[in-house]
């Protein structure tokens, strides 16, 4: 950025002609360079397939829904392919889709010639890749707070209440078993958001960290959780139900909800 700009001030010395071509060229392109070399995290963007991005989806998968979000939020088309986690045992352990994501979960998304699995990783390649919309503030504490809400959630409660874990617990107990685990990590999450929400979960922007919040209560709503005790928590997601890229991502509003459910 330096070095630019030390170029635009000598095309300022420059005469004649060559100073017609020279700076009307460096004052065109200064702006679009500038906002590249002020983003911390961005270097430089690979160049996007033409080939819309494919996103192996479950409707009422917490992990799916993050990514529905963060895709609507940067305004990024894409196409679901729903992948049932209870049909015929669950489409997911099948071959085919074993190839896609080794792990047999959902999500999976397909972009830019890429596979990329895990819904935090694939958050952060959206941020890195397509840095317009951030999701993550320009403050260094603001983006621990976001990564911290973050990893509560996404580490320390929706993987201890997950299909397959409660799979394993068994069908009179997992009831219980996941309350435990939600009420656990809420009180964290509402410990951190008291030092770190505005309008959202960290200050006045949406992030992560609120794609993350919205899934986990509607999972907490879904295991009769309690949530008086978290006023923080409910007014965020009280705040975002309406928002167009929330209220597109709801499971709700994706193709594969079965009819019947009430609000499809």
């Amino acid at each position: 950025m330096g070095l630019l700009r030390n170029l635009v001030d000598r095309s300022i010395q420059f005469s004649g002609t060559a100073k017609q071509i020279w700076q009307p060229t460096c004052n065109r392109l200064l702006p679009s360079i500038y906002k590249m070399s002020t983003n911390a995290n961005v270097s430089v963007a690979p160049s996007h397939d033409a080939k819309q991005p494919i996103l192996y989806s479950y409707w009422r998968s917490s992990c799916s829904w993050r990514v529905r979000i963060a895709m609507n939020l940067k305004e990024i088309p894409y196409d679901i392919k729903p992948i049932s986690l209870i049909k015929s045992g669950g489409e997911q352990h099948c071959n085919e889709y074993r190839e896609v994501n080794p792990m047999e979960q959902v999500p999976a998304l397909q972009i830019d010639g890429h596979t990329l699995i895990e819904s935090v990783a694939i958050m952060h390649y959206l941020e890195e890749t397509r840095p317009q919309r951030p999701l993550l503030p320009q403050d260094v504490h603001k983006r621990a707070k976001v990564r911290e809400i973050v990893e509560i959630i996404c580490s320390g409660i929706q993987p201890l209440q997950n299909l397959i874990v409660l799979i394993h617990v068994g069908e009179e107990k997992k009831k219980e078993w996941a309350q435990h685990w939600i009420t656990r990590g809420f009180r964290a999450v509402e410990k951190a958001l008291s030092t770190s929400a505005g309008k959202y979960c960290v200050g006045d922007e949406i992030s992560m960290a609120d794609c993350c919040l919205v899934p986990q209560v509607f999972n907490a709503r879904r295991f009769h959780v309690d949530l008086r005790p978290y006023p923080i928590i409910l007014r965020i997601d009280r705040e975002l139900e309406s928002n167009p890229a929330f209220r597109a991502a709801h499971p709700s509003n994706q193709p594969d909800c079965p009819p019947e459910l009430p609000n499809k």
